[in-house]
This record gives structure tokens, C-alpha cells and sequence, in this order.
């Protein structure tokens, strides 16, 4: 196979060494910025350069590969993916559309890079750390905003742009000078290295596009949309994942605190001083001294919200200490001792154990402010009865805030990932599925409109050799298959065209040899059948190149009535020789007589037609040999035939036939002068002949004269 010959592509391991000195000149310069505090990161300089030289899908790998090797000494730095990542795409597209040699261009493309590293990079430092990374950025900002009295926020955004425009327009620059000195081989093997054929050009691939169109539903779009889907459905399953551990863990680490507290109240809790409690309330001894152990307990645990202790009975709960709380920013009291409550539904299956004195699993309540952690840890006296039960609640709803920034940060993490995974997808799908086949089909679509046309087939096989798909899987395979497909077919096609070559001369010299037949019987009609052919070209191509009877008028009709001009007085074969070569004016029968040889070339051409079945040209030279002697008016014979009704071909020899009979000497007439001839041919436009043929007749007078001096001598 041809592949097999094919000489190994070394230029994706090119393009690899590019991408790796990309990422390492972004890092370098990055860890110089981080190591000492500078506001010029220049860590873009690869990216601008991959990006240019590569396209999409390398400039973007080497973004994101930046970040997340700078996160070795900047943890931070993986955030920033996306941002990196959207600053290649719009390198590349920009590149794709402009040229960035000029200066203007130049400044355009800076400008891009330095409004979505400025916007976006502000929007994450502001919402991850709620101030700009970078000290002499923060420094200037709060300068700023205390002197100007406007929020720090929109002069952070906008002095981020205003940084970021020397930033991008340096390492752009940098960029540009480094790919300039690059060898063309190099940079030629960058180029195509995404390419699995010949390197497309633009207006190729926008020949595809406008191709593509026309698909309702396109294998690109098909695999993205697969890749789209299975990466988001993977990330979507890794961070529920991560965020229910991590939910878990919180309320694992609350439902502890709060089991601690409760159980360090309990420990703590005078037990045969709660009903004293519950009767004289602050008033009792120790209860005040009690309340505040339990207040330092609350304290000492932030998580936990709610505390208070108690007395469990068969119509429900009397409160011994109930600890004044904070709800929704409002300070709430809490129970006075003595305080009686019912057992709240969700208690209410719970209710025996707590009776009992048991200890009950945590438990889980749900209210306006969020989740609650609800622990109960029984109170028991020296002779081991349960008097109490304190209960401790933890809120879930501290986590919040952190399971925001979490989310936040994990969503910035991976859609650098994402979003390089996607493009990945979106690169691999066209580089080795979408512009392949595109380019065979294309291709394919060339060779079969090609109609057998041997230079259009020709530079059609060419087109499909030259692509040199090397995709190393099955759409190579078919690309050779159908490259040696079409290769054996066009030599098929050649083979074929010789031989129809040599039966069409050996036809055309039958119909010679059959027209010399009668031509050696009419002794005054000499070459008449070459210039018969001549005359009928000349009018049947002038008609064509005016736009007359274009529905008529094919190359196949050409070749038709041209190949059968020399039939058209095969008729002439059956009369007789007094009559075909009296050097007199015929009498009325013998005209009669010489009428018939129409009739009879009709007899002889239906004869060849039955024998020779499907021939289009012998058709036509029916047409010929019956009719063209029918006139425009209707007076004509054999039939009397008017106007269009006449076959096209009869009417075209009828100028032919009798211009040359003008113009030609006979037995009984001498030749008339060329301008007498075509006198009586414009005479006849409109009456005897067709008005269209004589118009392009007359307009190709200088190919008829060269005609007439190649065959009439002194002419």
C-alpha cells in the first residue's frame, strides 16, 4: 500500500518541542514575576508565539500547561487557566484573519489579550481573594480609591486592563520576533503538523464550510457535542462527588462539636439540683454560676448555635437552662426555667427513649437559617437515672460561605481542563474525520462531474493523489482505496475513449466512403461533402456562441450533425445517372424524379438506424438526408414542412447545401461570385432558410471564404 512508502512525519514532534518551550519560557518568566513582586507578568510570550504558529488547539494546550506548572511555586496560578486559554483562541483566530505585521493589527491583538486578561483576571482575584494578588497593584487601587472616593472595585478592572496592555504588548511583540527568526522549515512543519493530508488553504477550508452547509447534521458537530457532553457529565459527577464528601464531612465534623459540647454540659450539670432549678430558676444555688459554664462551653465552640438543658416528661419539656441566641442577625431570648414546652413531630417518635434516659442518635432539622445538627446527651444523677437532657445544635450553614469558594475554586480549575479538553476534541474530530473525508468527497464530487472528459478526470485524480490523507486508521485506508479506485477507472476511461476513438474513425470513414459513393456518380459535386461538413460547423457553433436553441444545441449535437453532413444526398445513390448528371435543365419529371432521392435517403438511413441500434448521428443524418430540402415557408419537399418544425440539423444544411451549390460550378451552371451567392441566401432568410442560421452565417463570412479558397480554386 502507499503508505507504506510514506516518509515518517516528524512534524508533530516539532510542533511537541515547540509547545514544551512555550510552556517553559511562560513559566520562567512567570516564577521572575512571582519571585519578585513585579506587575508585568509576561507569562504569555509562548502562548502568543504557539498560538500564532500553531493554532487553537496548541496555543490554548500551552496556556493552560503554563498554569498548571506555575502552580509547582504559585499555587494560585491554576485558576488562571481559562484566562491563558481564552487569550490563545483569540491570538489565533485574530491571526487566522489578519496579518500581524502591521503595526495596527499589532495593537488590535494586544489590545484583545489585554481586555480579557484584565476583565476576566479581575473577576477572579476579586471573587477567590477579595483583593489583587499582586502587592504594588493593591497598593495603587486603595491609593486610588481613597483619593477619587469611587469603589475599589471598578478602578481595580480598570487599572488591571491599563497594566495588562504593556504586559500583552511585550510578550506579543516578543512573540513575533522570536517566530521571525525562526528556520521556514520549522515554522512551515508547526504549521502543518495539525494536519493529517496536505495542508489546506484558506479558501479550501472556506470551500468546505460553504460545503458543509448543506449537512444537517455534521460529524464535527456530532463528536463535540459527544465529547461536550461525556466531559460534562464527568465533571459534573466529579464535583457532586467532591461536593457531597465534602458536605459530608462538614456535617460529620458539626455533628462532633456539637455531641462534645452537649456531652461536656452534661458531665458539668449539678444533676440533683435540676428541679431546684426548675422551681427557683436564677434564684437557686448555683444557677447562675452553672448558666455561665454553659455560656463559656457555647463559646468556645462557634459552630454551635443553640444550647439549653432540659426535664423530659410524658407531656413534654420543661426547660432548666435555655441559653439567649443570635437568629438571622436578631438577638433571641431563650426560655425562662420552668419554661414548658410539647414535644416538637419530629421528637415524636423518639419519645419513649427519651423517657427511658437513652441516648438518641443525632439529629438532622432543617429551618429558614439553614441545616441544624441536633445532638441530645441525657443527664444522669449519682443513683444513675436520667433527670435532664442538654441539647446542643451546630448550624451547617457556617460551611456556606466556605462551600461557595470551594465551588469557585474547583469550577476555575477545571475549565481550563474543560475547555482544553473540548477544543482537544473539536481539533481531533476535524483534523482526522471532518477535513479528510471533506477532501475526499470534494474530490470524488470533481472526478464524477468531470462526465468523462479526460483532462477534467486527469486533473481530478490529480486533486485526490495530492491530498496525501495519513490519518493512520480507517479513513486512510478508504482514501487509498478510492484513490486506486479512481486511478483504475480513469485508465478505464482512457482505454474506453481509444477505443470509441478508433470505432468513431472507422464510422466516420464508413459514412465517407458511402457519401464518395454518390459523390463519384454526381460528376459536378467536387469535395462537396467536405465543404458540406465545414459549412455545417461553422453555422451550428455560431448558433451555440449566440445562445439560439440552446436546449438543442449540445457538444453531442455538434459532433452529431457534423460527423453526418456527408449523408445528408445518400439518396442520390437510386437516381439515375441520365437524370443526376443531365448537363441541362431537368424536365418536370425528371425534377420529380430527382425529388425522390430524399425520400430515398430516409429509406437508407432508417435501414442503418434498425441495424445500428442507438446511434445517435445516424438520427441526425436521417433528419438531414429527408429534410433539407424543407423550406422555412412551407414549400419545401418532401413534406412541406414550415418553420421549427423542421428539424434543426435539415435546416442548418439547407443553408449549407445550397450556398455550396451556389458557389460551386455544375454541368449545368457555372459558379456565381461569392457576393451573388450570399445575395441570394440573405434573399432566402425568413422564406427559404432559417433566419437564425442565415444571421450566423453571414457574421462567419470570413471562416466561409477561407472554406472556399481551400476548395475553389481561384475562388
Amino acid at each position: 500500500m502507499k503508505s507504506a512508502t510514506r516518509k515518517k512525519n516528524n512534524s508533530t514532534w516539532v510542533c511537541t518541542i515547540f509547545i514544551l518551550i512555550g510552556i517553559l519560557v511562560n513559566a520562567l518568566f512567570a516564577y521572575l514575576s512571582f519571585r519578585f513582586n513585579l506587575p508585568l507578568f509576561l507569562d504569555t510570550i509562548g502562548t502568543f508565539a504557539v498560538a500564532i504558529a500553531g493554532g487553537y488547539f496548541p496555543g490554548v494546550l500551552t496556556a493552560v500547561m503554563t498554569n498548571t506548572v506555575c502552580s509547582i511555586f504559585n499555587q494560585d496560578a491554576i485558576y488562571f487557566g481559562t484566562v491563558n486559554a481564552a487569550i490563545a483562541l483569540v491570538a489565533a483566530e485574530f491571526v487566522s484573519k489578519n496579518n500581524v505585521k502591521t503595526k495596527k493589527n499589532v495593537a488590535l491583538l494586544t489590545l484583545y489579550a489585554a481586555l480579557i486578561s484584565g476583565i476576566l483576571g479581575s473577576i477572579i482575584q476579586w471573587r477567590l481573594f477579595f483583593a489583587p494578588q499582586n502587592s504594588f497593584v493593591g497598593d495603587t487601587v486603595e491609593v486610588l480609591a481613597s483619593y477619587t472616593g469611587l469603589p475599589a472595585y471598578p478602578i481595580f478592572v480598570i487599572f488591571n486592563i491599563i497594566v495588562n496592555i504593556p504586559d500583552k504588548g511585550i510578550a506579543l511583540v516578543l512573540a513575533l520576533i522570536a517566530i521571525r527568526f525562526m528556520p521556514a522549515g520549522i515554522l512551515e512543519k508547526i504549521k502543518s503538523s495539525i494536519w493529517r493530508q496536505r495542508t489546506l488553504s484558506v479558501s479550501e477550508r472556506q470551500t468546505m464550510r460553504e460545503w458543509s452547509k448543506g449537512n444537517r447534521h455534521s460529524v464535527r458537530i456530532k463528536m463535540t457535542l459527544i465529547i461536550f457532553g461525556m466531559s460534562f457529565v464527568l465533571v459534573l459527577i466529579v464535583f457532586w462527588i467532591g461536593m457531597k464528601i465534602y458536605t459530608d464531612n462538614m456535617i460529620e465534623q458539626r455533628t462532633l462539636i456539637a455531641e462534645n459540647a452537649a456531652n461536656f454540659a452534661a458531665e458539668v450539670m449539678p444533676a440533683d439540683s435540676i428541679d431546684e432549678f426548675i422551681k427557683k430558676g436564677e434564684e437557686a444555688e448555683g444557677y447562675l454560676e452553672t448558666k455561665e459554664l454553659l455560656y463559656k462551653i457555647r463559646g468556645n465552640e462557634l459552630a454551635v448555635s443553640y444550647l439549653s438543658v432540659v426535664k423530659m416528661s410524658e407531656a413534654g419539656m420543661t426547660y432548666v437552662f435555655d441559653l439567649d441566641y443570635m437568629e438571622n442577625g436578631s438577638y433571641m431570648e431563650g426560655y425562662e426555667p420552668g419554661s414548658f414546652s410539647l414535644f416538637p413531630e419530629y421528637l415524636a417518635e423518639r419519645k419513649e427513649s427519651l423517657l427511658n434516659g437513652e441516648k438518641i442518635d443525632p439529629i438532622m432539622l432543617k429551618d429558614s437559617g439553614g441545616l441544624l445538627v441536633s445532638l441530645y446527651s441525657p443527664v444522669y444523677n449519682d443513683k444513675g437515672l436520667c433527670v435532664s437532657y442538654v441539647i446542643a445544635e451546630a448550624r451547617v450553614e457556617y460551611v456556606t460561605s466556605g462551600v461557595r469558594n470551594y465551588v469557585v475554586r474547583i469550577v476555575l480549575m477545571m475549565s481550563g481542563f474543560f475547555f482544553l479538553t473540548l477544543l482537544y476534541g473539536f481539533f481531533v474530530t476535524g483534523a482526522n474525520l471532518v477535513y479528510p473525508i471533506t477532501s475526499i468527497v470534494l474530490a470524488v464530487e470533481k472526478f464524477i462531474s468531470a462526465g468523462g472528459e479526460q483532462k477534467k478526470m486527469d486533473e481530478a485524480l490529480k486533486l485526490i493523489r495530492s491530498l496525501d490523507i495519513r490519518t493512520d486508521d480507517e479513513v486512510e485506508k478508504l482514501y487509498f482505496a478510492i484513490s486506486d479506485m479512481a486511478a483504475n477507472q480513469n485508465e478505464q476511461m482512457r482505454s474506453l475513449r481509444r477505443y470509441t476513438e478508433a470505432t468513431s474513425k472507422m464510422q466516420d470513414g464508413l459514412i465517407i466512403t458511402m457519401a464518395d459513393l454518390v459523390e463519384n456518380r454526381d460528376s459536378d459535386t467536387g469535395a462537396h461533402i467536405q465543404k458540406m461538413a465545414a459549412y455545417v460547423k461553422i453555422i451550428v457553433e455560431g448558433l451555440k456562441k449566440k445562445g439560439y436553441y440552446a436546449e438543442k444545441i449540445t457538444p453531442q449535437f455538434i459532433s452529431d450533425i457534423v460527423r453526418s453532413a456527408p449523408l445528408h444526398d445518400i439518396g442520390k445513390i437510386n437516381i439515375p445517372d441520365n437524370v443526376l448528371n443531365k448537363p441541362g435543365k431537368l424536365t418536370p419529371e425528371e425534377y420529380e424524379i430527382m425529388k425522390t432521392h430524399t425520400t430515398a435517403g430516409e429509406k437508407i438511413m432508417a435501414k442503418a438506424i434498425s441495424t445500428v441500434e442507438g446511434e445517435n448521428y445516424l438520427k441526425e443524418a436521417r433528419n438531414m438526408a429527408t429534410y433539407h430540402h424543407e423550406r422555412w415557408d412551407g414549400k419545401g419537399y418532401p413534406e412541406g414542412l414550415h418553420g421549427e418544425v423542421i428539424p434543426l440539423s435539415a435546416r442548418i444544411t439547407a443553408v449549407a447545401d445550397v450556398f455550396d451549390a451556389l458557389t460551386s460550378p455544375r454541368v449545368y451552371k457555372p459558379a456565381f461570385p461569392i457576393e451573388e451567392a450570399l445575395a441570394m441566401i440573405e434573399e432566402g432568410s425568413g422564406t427559404q432558410f432559417d433566419p437564425k442560421c442565415v444571421e450566423v452565417f453571414m457574421d462567419a463570412l470570413p471562416e466561409v471564404k477561407v472554406i472556399l479558397r481551400k476548395y475553389n480554386e481561384g475562388v
